[in-house]
């Protein structure tokens, strides 16, 4: 009995891989070409169906509508980093219904303290800087986590699209200095992005801050009699 479980369960690999395959070649040639068609609706909706269920190279297919369509770039990471924080809420959704068991069974108790606390003391930063990060980031990870220690939905929802309009922002200015090989660099240069992204992040709140200060607080409504 133990030698045809042995069998079939090696029958099941082949056919399983076979099946993926099959599947991945008909997203690539039919459903993606289809998807892209659809312009800024298509970017949301496809990063809708990555944040939420199904993994989609996100990168490649907003270098595709940035290089085919440059003038409207910012629209597509706009529509981009929409359709990716309402498709988060599923994960979110799962993890803050009672995923502190199942979370615990992946990382160990010091790593999942070490959450915790990040989420306690910098939620948005937490949840905003692992959008920003590209592939192989664990980010559904994050964002189950961020359901786990009850961060509010709508800062999570917040961090999530600004963390993805700063990414995929970046990788279209990227893509139109480079071309759609803008992919690549990401993917090879994970850490340089995280840097570049972050000192834009960081110039972009000292000027808000600066120009904050300039103005001064602004004065109190009076009622006129």
């Amino acid at each position: 009995m133990v030698f045809l479980n042995g069998r079939l369960a090696a029958r099941k690999g082949p056919a399983l891989r076979q099946f993926f395959a099959h599947w991945m070649t008909k997203w690539e040639l039919v459903m993606l070409p289809a998807i892209i068609k659809l312009g800024f609706w298509g970017a949301g909706a496809v990063a809708l169906l990555d944040s939420s269920t199904i993994p989609v190279p996100m990168d490649a297919i907003i270098a595709v509508y940035v290089w085919k369509d440059p003038a409207h770039f910012w629209a597509y990471c706009r529509m981009a980093a929409a359709g990716s924080a309402m498709g988060g809420l599923l994960p979110y959704a799962l993890g803050r219904a009672g995923g502190e068991l199942f979370l615990l069974k992946r990382v160990n108790r010091e790593r999942y303290d070490r959450l915790r606390i990040r989420f306690e003391k910098q939620e948005f930063l937490a949840m905003a800087i692992p959008s920003m990060l590209p592939p192989p980031t664990p980010w559904k990870a994050f964002v189950f986590a961020a359901g786990v220690f009850e961060m509010p939905v709508v800062p999570f929802m917040l961090a999530v699209f600004c963390g993805r309009l700063v990414r995929w922002g970046v990788l279209s200015m990227l893509v139109l200095k480079l071309g759609p090989g803008a992919v690549n660099v990401v993917a090879h240069h994970a850490v340089t992005v995280l840097v570049l992204v972050l000192g834009m992040a960081s110039i972009g709140f000292v000027w808000w801050w600066s120009r904050r200060k300039r103005a001064g607080p602004e004065p109190a409504n009076r009622v006129q009699l």
